[in-house]
């Protein structure tokens, strides 16, 4: 693994990418600066891009970013999925508020 994750849960609103009006809300399962683990109400194609919105303590606004789906699978029968994703565009503001939540928990433990 090129970055380090945490295992921390925060809300993160996603809808994919080319559809405006269909937000969920749900939470991480764990974080890292290349992408994230997160809970779905639905499986998502590998290579579907979402559009996201991570809260983080550090940062009073939400992060917004743009994620592909790695794997989405299955927890509970037509109701939970996993579904990993790699961030592919983070700006520069963006990236330090994921760095420093990754690093305060890095170091709390």
């Amino acid at each position: 693994r090129k970055n380090p994750r945490i295992n921390r849960r925060f809300i993160v609103s996603y809808r994919i990418w080319e559809d405006e009006d269909n937000h969920d809300l749900s939470q991480t399962k764990n974080l890292s600066l290349g992408g994230m683990l997160l809970t779905t109400n639905r499986q998502f194609d590998p290579g579907t891009k979402l559009a996201l919105e991570i809260r983080v303590p550090f940062d009073s606004n939400p992060i917004m970013l743009i994620g592909k789906v790695v794997e989405s699978k299955e927890v509970t029968k037509n109701l939970i999925y996993d579904t990993r994703l790699m961030f592919l565009a983070v700006d520069e503001k963006h990236r330090k508020s994921i760095n420093d939540t990754v690093d305060h928990y890095m170091k709390k433990g």
